[in-house]
């Protein structure tokens, strides 16, 4: 998501996208990237590479989408769309992801996705969105210019990012590897889904971001983050000669050979660093102090990613000559990707908010009554910015926090009292505080009741 979909990155297809959830045994990983231009190397190594890796994990139940939608907030050529969801379903599959062993599958054929971000639209504060990076920076270059702040800005590129919830939510990430630059919308992502829990009940997984620096970002060829909005990148399968030809392109310093040359501001290194051995990267490191020339740099650069690249690109090749093929493969994927997560939760989702049968009116409100659910810790974001939990039974609200400046920092304590389960519970009368060791748990309400809510923590022991 410029979307930067990717590892989650969201990113016309310049960055990735990468989700985790659970309702199973196993960590859900979900991968996906923006259909707006075509795969580079950026994109490989960023998103590709590891989370192809990643799908081979017995212990992970892997999906893999093309984030179409997300494209059309940047893009208005129809025709680059639909090439570009080839390029990428193509550039997934011959490297190496495997259709029998995950969920691969195009986002424009998940409709649930788009009728949760509806709902979710439905909770999230228009504050938050107007902090989001993407419109932030917009208005800023409208500013710059001196035209109005939403001059050029749609309502897609604002709500983008609770499209992006919704493709994490729909499948209740656990985990969403992302680049530094998109931790902003997994925050965003834990924020609507807290508020719809709060309102709604327990529906959603509250996603965290994992960084993983080592594969945020990759130079393009003036050195700056390689993105099809920089024109910098470096097609993944481009013919051996223009690959050369680009490689031979890379901005470089003016040093001479026999001067020693820095590693650390050398694009030509970060991307022979991403794709080299770690002898190799030392021996590249060793001839940068030797002053290795720039020329037998750039060669020694080729022939590295064309090695891994090259039985990639014949494999590419044979896929992008087979569209049919790839249009049934995504399909069947989705159709059964709906049938097995998005639909059925889809069902919940409408009779939680009320979007229900009328004829059913009394019967199911009796048997929601009599299924109620356990006492429950439920954490929210309010108005004021701070972050709050409460534990309630049913309609009761047996205690109530006092705000936090952030959400870790209430998760952290309700973890600690549910491992802690009432044992070291005290009640100060006169503060109106409930402690349990040394950490102020909240306040039980004016109607609440303390034996309540000692028993109501006593249940966490009995789920240990």
């Amino acid at each position: 998501m410029g979307l930067q979909v990717g590892r989650l990155h969201w990113a016309p297809v310049q960055s990735p996208l990468v989700f985790m959830a659970s309702k199973s045994p196993r960590t859900r990983v979900l991968t996906g990237i923006t259909t707006s231009g075509t795969p580079h190397l950026g994109n490989y190594v960023g998103a590709i590479r590891p989370a192809v890796a990643a799908s081979l994990d017995a212990n992970t139940e892997s999906f893999y989408f093309l984030a179409d939608y997300h494209a059309l907030i940047k893009v208005q050529d129809p025709a680059r769309v639909q090439r570009s969801t080839l390029e990428i379903a193509a550039a997934w599959l011959a490297c190496g992801l495997d259709p029998a062993k995950v969920w691969f599958y195009r986002q424009s054929d998940v409709p649930e996705t788009t009728e949760l971000t509806w709902l979710l639209t439905c909770v999230a504060g228009k504050g938050l969105l107007n902090r989001a990076h993407a419109y932030k920076a917009a208005v800023d270059r409208n500013r710059v210019e001196q035209v109005d702040d939403d001059a050029g800005v749609t309502a897609g590129l604002f709500m983008y990012p609770v499209l992006m919830a919704a493709d994490i939510l729909l499948f209740n990430a656990h985990k969403v590897p992302v680049g530094r630059d998109q931790v902003q919308h997994i925050e965003m992502a834990r924020d609507f889904g807290q508020r719809f829990n709060h309102l709604y009940g327990e529906h959603f997984t509250l996603p965290e971001a994992a960084i993983e620096e080592h594969v945020a970002t990759l130079p393009g060829l003036d050195g700056r983050k390689m993105s099809k909005s920089y024109d910098n990148t470096i097609p993944l399968f481009a013919p051996r000669e223009q690959l050369k030809k680009l490689i031979f392109a890379i901005k470089t310093d003016s040093r001479a050979p026999g001067e020693p040359k820095d590693t650390q501001e050398s694009a030509l290194f970060q991307l022979y660093q991403a794709f080299a051995s770690a002898d190799e990267v030392d021996a590249m490191r060793k001839a940068f102090a030797d002053g290795i020339a720039w020329g037998d740099a750039k060669q020694q650069l080729f022939e590295r990613i064309d090695r891994d690249v090259a039985p990639l690109r014949e494999k590419y090749e044979a896929l992008m000559a087979e569209p049919a093929k790839i249009e049934a493969l995504l399909r069947d994927g989705a159709r059964r990707l709906r049938e097995t997560y998005a639909a059925p939760l889809m069902t919940t989702l409408r009779d939680s908010v009320g979007l229900r049968d009328l004829s059913q009116q009394s019967g199911a409100a009796q048997a929601r009554e009599s299924r109620r659910a356990a006492p429950a810790f439920k954490q929210y974001r309010e108005a004021d910015g701070k972050f709050y939990f409460k534990l309630v039974d049913g309609d009761r609200v047996l205690l109530q926090s006092e705000g936090f400046d952030s959400a870790r920092d209430a998760g952290q304590l309700v973890a600690r009292a549910k491992q802690d389960a009432g044992r070291s519970l005290t009640v100060d009368a006169a503060a109106g505080t409930v402690r349990f060791g040394e950490g102020v748990l909240g306040r039980v309400p004016a109607d609440g009741s303390v034996d309540d809510l000692r028993a109501a923590l006593a249940g966490f022991a009995e789920e240990a």
